[in-house]
């Protein structure tokens, strides 16, 4: 049973091997056949050439290449042999719209390149050459060429003139006469609309294309730049044409020239009757409301001139203007006053505006001197941070029994004179506040003994001690000299000694 199966199973693999093979050898026959028939994919002419259409079999190794066939197929219509070749016979040339036109080249032909040449080429010969072999034992192999029929257009645009309007109309019109193959048109313009484009047959095969632009005109429109372009393929680049639009509108009327400040006596005011229309205007008539024309009044064309201002121009005046589309008016109001309006100077606004910034300039050009000056005096001066840092102030006390004896009044009594000493520097000064909350109450909040002030005095002074005795600072009765009042600082914290009196 076991062997059964395996005998089985190797006759269904070889079976699919075959297959296999069969297959690859099919697909490997048809793409080399595709390959071997060499053409031109593509071939270009105009009108009345000649082209040629070259065929050749790049391998015929172990093949038997029996005869050729040239087959012509037209774009809308059936295939038609329009040249035979066998070695062993002429070539033969069947009935076809290219006969007598189409031959065999070189002459006679070969089977190994049996190109084909077509003289006086028309339009209606664009289509599809099919070149064939028949072959043995591989059958027949074949190769395409496109023929392809160039015509160069005609390209024209043009302007069409259109009545403003709320319809929308034909403004410019492009047009690409019997070219081949088909042109592309475009538009590039800032009005707002779209195109519309047609294309229909020519003539000898061709094709004429239409592109109209479409929109709603109105008098804004007037003069805007419209370009169409057309690209075909027988020219480099796309054919520009540029264009102005033209659309015609009634007349677009203002008048001019009326200040609001007409008094009486003034002389010599204009209005000016401004208008705007396509086509021009081809009237202009000033009227006034109340039917009569001041007696002071000049009217020469747009513009109206009033001699010398009086009530009789305290009136409403009227410009109409007309041309072939209609006719359009538009008025003003004057205000005749008894006296004149005081006018703003022209320049009046720019020389406020100089003199601000006259005296903004001067104030920062004296801001910018005065800082520096500032600042170089404080470096004369040797104003600023200290270079250095300071040491901590130190206090030195000591105590020396002096006995001061005068030289013509003999001493009652000798005691010990305090002397205090102290350091220069100091973190910093103080008040006299601390005299008076320092130095006047003691521990036990009770009276102390009194501060003692001293003073620079020359030897001889005594100390006053407990006795009350003013400050230096004070002036008494009995001393005719002006004393200068001294610093009242705490002792133990001033590094400046009291002022001293001669």
């Amino acid at each position: 049973m076991a062997r059964r199966d395996a005998r089985n199973w190797s006759s269904c693999t070889q079976k699919m091997i075959g297959l296999l093979c069969l297959i690859a050898s099919i697909l490997t026959q048809h793409g080399t056949s595709g390959q071997r028939v060499k053409v031109e994919p593509e071939v270009l002419s105009y009108p009345g050439q000649t082209v040629n259409l070259r065929c050749a079999f790049t391998d015929a190794t172990g093949i038997q290449l029996t005869m050729v066939t040239w087959i012509y197929e037209p774009k809308d219509g059936e295939r038609i042999n329009i040249a035979v070749f066998h070695p062993n016979f002429d070539p033969n040339y069947p009935d076809s719209p290219v006969k007598g036109r189409v031959s065999f080249t070189p002459s006679p032909p070969n089977l190994a390149s049996p190109s084909i040449q077509i003289s006086g080429v028309r339009m209606t010969d664009e289509g599809k050459y099919i070149c064939e072999y028949a072959t043995y034992p591989s059958g027949n192999e074949q190769g395409i060429t496109f023929l392809v029929m160039l015509a160069k257009p005609e390209n024209s645009a043009s302007i069409v003139t259109v009545v403003a309007g709320s319809k929308p109309a034909v403004v410019a019109r492009c047009e690409s006469l019997n070219g081949r193959p088909v042109a592309q048109i475009s538009w590039v313009t800032t009005a707002n609309g779209n195109a519309t484009t047609v294309s229909k047959p020519g003539a000898d095969n061709t094709v004429t294309v239409t592109s109209e632009y479409r929109m709603v005109p109105t008098a804004t429109d007037n003069g805007k730049d419209i370009s169409c372009l057309v690209a075909h393929r027988t020219q480099v680049k796309a054919e520009s044409f540029l264009m102005k639009l033209a659309v015609q509108y009634a007349p677009q009327v203002s008048i001019v020239g009326y200040d609001n400040n007409w008094y009486v006596g003034r002389p010599n005011v204009m209005l000016t009757c401004q208008a705007n229309a396509n086509p021009v205007p081809t009237s202009v008539a000033w009227k006034t409301m109340s039917g009569e024309m001041p007696d002071t009044v000049q009217i020469k064309g747009n513009e109206l001139k009033v001699l010398k201002v009086d009530e009789t121009v305290n009136t409403t005046f009227v410009c109409e203007v007309s041309n072939r589309i209609g006719t359009t008016r538009d008025q003003v109001t004057v205000m005749v006053r008894g006296t004149r309006l005081p006018e703003k100077g022209p320049t009046t606004g720019t020389i406020i505006g100089a003199i601000i910034g006259v005296i903004l300039l001067l104030a920062i050009v004296g801001t910018a001197i005065a800082m520096y000056r500032k600042h170089k005096n404080n470096k004369l001066n040797g104003d600023g941070p200290p270079k250095y840092k300071p040491p901590p102030p130190k206090k030195i006390t000591s105590n020396a029994n002096r006995q001061v004896n005068s030289d013509h009044t003999p001493v009652a009594e000798t005691r010990p004179l305090q002397n205090q000493y102290y350091s220069t520097q100091s973190a910093e000064p103080v008040t006299d506040l601390d005299a008076y909350h320092e130095d006047d109450v003691d521990d036990d909040g009770g009276a102390d003994e009194r501060a003692h002030y001293y003073s620079a005095a020359p030897s001889g002074w005594d100390d006053p001690g407990n006795n009350e005795v003013p400050p230096p600072y004070m002036r008494t009765d009995s001393d005719p000299q002006d004393y200068h009042p001294g610093l009242n600082v705490n002792r133990g914290e001033s590094f400046v000694s009291s002022a001293m009196f001669v």
